[in-house]
């Protein structure tokens, strides 16, 4: 895609690329925290990534696992960084589930609120009676 394009590309410099982080320095630190791994292993900023080899990337609360297709070292606009990779339908439904689960507060713990003044003293009497 580039003109510098000889098949020979950074790992960190491809997810910058492709728009996986916004800038070439959090995807080293990405891929130095364990939160991408090819072929099931970790790998190194200076990995060669090849076209058809399968990234698991962990970024925020998503998890994609996509498929090289294409190689750049140069970002470009969003709909052509699209096409340096495919993400597969599995990782697809994944995500979409963890995000509907997300909005509907399933994640959280949910409680009505600050305790009572009842409720407050029968804790303390629950604590100083189990010590």
């Amino acid at each position: 895609m580039s003109e510098k394009d000889d098949g020979k590309v950074r790992l960190d410099k491809w997810l910058w690329a492709a728009r996986f982080f916004k800038t070439r320095a959090l995807a080293k630190a990405a891929i130095e925290g364990g939160k991408v791994h090819c072929k099931g292993e970790r790998c190194k900023p200076s990995k060669e990534p090849k076209v058809g080899e399968e990234l698991v990337i962990r970024a925020g609360f998503d998890e994609r696992t996509v498929v090289i297709r294409a190689l750049s070292a140069v970002r470009r606009g969003a709909p052509e960084a699209q096409l340096l990779y495919e993400e597969t339908a599995d990782s697809q439904a994944r995500r979409e589930q963890a995000a509907a689960m997300r909005k509907a507060g399933a994640l959280g713990v949910e409680t009505d609120g600050r305790p009572s003044k009842k409720q407050r003293r029968d804790l303390q009497r629950f604590r100083s009676d189990a010590q």
